[in-house]
């Protein structure tokens, strides 16, 4: 096996060769993205000032990314490294815990696993602080159990600080305190271990609470969020039983149980990981839907440790050397996954493309024409790609995005914007490729002028968005 130092390379390397590679993705951006790209642009006044009124809890994030775009330019590798370079550090990270768990060849093997697995790959690659988050989570179960084996008062602070600096990214993250909570009952450390961490904990969910509360405040802006439905149950029967198939392979060897009072083992650090944080969620869906894999994408760190065990049992019970067995089953992974690889690098990996869009925009747009969204939140086009519309009459807008504080701007009345789209010849609408709910005044309004006063004539649809044009019906 290689040297403790340099036992991070190759995780590490694989995870910048795989966030690196089409990390353009066909030269695409969705939605999420897009709302980074427009905050990002902004002043860090501007910045303050949306944050009164959307987006509170990825507040920390846009600064960041402000920053980001301040020194190396606005590209959508400005946009997209910080996350490639937050996996990769995770991916140490994963690598180190393992190895300190359970030896050198579950960490190497924990770590290449965390670089292959689908979820870490789709993160590396997008401009939102989920990747960030995971890196932050990683390095608080990092210090977690040298906290435990090394009490001191200056490890519990960085324990602390890390779950708060992931909870700041993303407040949903402090759920992980869960997770370690079921660890510190498994493990059965001595009484002033557990107040110490409880102390910990209690500070990073203090120092939270200012977040959790301004973002409590602006609920509404994750309403969209459906019911959890059959797919996510199911994405959960087979991540959840996978772990545990994993940890059971496992049991006889170093991933195994051990003598209550001594630390953590890796079972039972990362099976809670897993399984804790992803049910919970699901459990407050019930209630009110919230559940988004994203939200949970950390647990992906007990999932890769798990495989990184089971790695290592594999290779005691075949008998082969650990680093043949190692790389013939990376090399096999990368090669089954390789169809979902290279989906997810291209612009047909997202919901949807702002960038695509636009350019759809420019090829059917004629001078003095006026442009509409439908629902509101489709001026995201416009915003990140302006030049497209360049001399385009958003006949809805009433306020525009940085004056009213909000990621699209705020629309006219349904009577002024009836009135507005009736002095038009042309309108080319900017929707939703699928059938678009219409949940405001506003967007039955603009389709029932659209319907009554408005012929189709024209339609570019693709990566999840349609363009339309219309012109005014004659007489």
């Amino acid at each position: 096996m290689p040297r403790a130092p340099f036992i991070v390379v190759p995780p590490a390397a694989l995870t910048l060769v795989l966030g690196t590679w089409g990390l353009t993705r066909g030269n695409s951006m969705w939605r999420d993205e897009a709302a980074t790209w427009e905050a990002t642009h902004r002043t860090v006044p501007e910045i303050w000032h949306l944050l009164g009124r959307i987006d509170v809890v990825h507040g920390l994030y846009y600064l960041l990314m402000h920053i980001v775009f301040t020194v190396f330019g606005d590209s959508l590798y400005s946009l997209r490294l910080p996350s490639v370079l937050a996996m990769a550090g995770a991916a140490v990270v994963v690598t180190l815990l393992g190895s300190r768990l359970a030896g050198r060849c579950t960490g190497l093997a924990a770590g290449l696993a965390f670089a292959l697995l689908p979820a870490v790959q789709q993160y590396a690659q997008e401009g939102r602080p989920y990747a960030l988050v995971t890196a932050c989570v990683a390095l608080s179960c990092r210090l977690l159990v040298a906290a435990i084996d090394s009490p001191g008062t200056g490890r519990w602070a960085a324990y602390g600080t890390a779950v708060l600096a992931a909870a700041l990214l993303n407040w949903f993250s402090l759920m992980v305190l869960c997770a370690h909570a079921l660890t510190m009952v498994l493990a059965g450390p001595p009484r002033a271990t557990v107040v110490r961490w409880a102390l910990a904990a209690c500070a990073a969910v203090l120092g939270a609470v200012p977040l959790v509360v301004a973002s409590r405040a602006q609920a509404e802006q994750i309403a969209w969020i459906p019911p959890t439905g059959p797919g996510t149950l199911l994405g959960l029967l087979l991540t959840l039983p996978a772990g545990g198939l994993c940890a059971w392979l496992a049991r006889p060897g170093t991933a195994g149980g051990g003598p209550r009072g001594a630390r953590p083992t890796l079972t039972t650090l990362a099976l809670p990981l897993l399984v804790v944080p992803p049910l919970l969620l699901t459990a407050v869906s019930t209630v009110r839907p919230v559940y988004q894999a994203r939200y949970v994408l950390f647990s992906q760190v007990g999932l890769a440790l798990l495989i990184g065990a089971a790695c290592h049992a594999l290779a005691s019970r075949v008998r082969t050397p650990p680093r043949r067995t190692i790389a013939a089953v990376t090399v096999l992974a990368f090669l089954g996954l390789l169809p979902v690889e290279v989906s997810l690098r291209g612009a047909s990996g997202r919901i949807d493309d702002v960038l695509s869009t636009a350019r759809n925009v420019a090829t059917v747009r004629e001078p003095g024409d006026a442009v509409l969204f439908i629902p509101a939140a489709r001026r995201d086009t416009a915003l990140v790609s302006p030049a497209a519309f360049t001399g385009a009459d958003d006949v809805a807008l009433a306020e525009s995005p940085l004056g009213s504080g909000t990621l699209n701007g705020v629309e006219g009345t349904p009577r002024q914007i009836a009135d507005a789209m009736l002095t038009a010849r042309r309108i080319v609408v900017v929707t939703d490729d699928s059938a678009v709910p219409l949940t405001t005044a506003r967007d039955r309004t603009k389709q029932r002028v659209l319907r009554t006063h408005f012929v189709r004539c024209l339609e570019r649809s693709g990566a999840g968005r349609k363009v339309v044009v219309y012109e005014r019906r004659p007489g």
